[in-house]
């Protein structure tokens, strides 16, 4: 699942109160995961999880409102990808696709988490390349910054 990076990127980062080891662990434990990383409005379950440079993962987005359509079906977002690098607890990396017939959804995007500590805890950067079109950036802002928020309240 890799290829050259086209289209947009977005950035987003926090300084949150907690140590890189402990931010880490967040993204690296499924059960941790699917308490923060879905943004505010939805629901999260992992279906597969290998959080190693070549491991690969599957995870299910719901939107908690019934009219709001998603990406893969009338109310989820299907996320498949590969995890590719892997820094413990510096950074990790991994590539994606929506599971979704539109092609404005369609595309491979990578997103690089970087952790790095900085007075009063932790600067969480997040990078996310070739964004499919169909991600306007003003909603992929608000839900990188929502994951944010959601991280830094189950740690702080």
């Amino acid at each position: 699942m890799t290829g050259p990076a086209q289209g947009r990127t977005d950035r987003a980062e926090r300084l949150i109160g907690a140590p890189a080891a402990r931010l880490f662990a967040c993204w690296t434990d499924p059960a941790l995961l699917v308490h923060w990383l879905p943004p505010r409005g939805m629901s999260g379950r992992v279906e597969h999880f290998d959080p190693r440079p070549g491991g690969l993962f599957r995870l299910v987005l719901t939107y908690e409102d019934a009219g709001h359509a998603g990406k893969s079906d009338a109310g989820s977002d299907i996320v498949a990808g590969q995890f590719v690098e892997m820094d413990p607890p510096r950074h990790l990396a991994f590539v994606s696709r929506f599971d979704s017939d539109d092609p404005a959804f369609q595309g491979e995007m990578r997103m690089d988490w970087h952790f790095v500590p900085a007075a009063g805890g932790t600067l969480v950067r997040i990078v996310a390349a070739n964004v499919p079109p169909g991600i306007s950036a003003e909603d992929h802002a608000a839900g990188m910054e929502s994951s944010l928020t959601q991280l830094a309240a189950l740690v702080e």
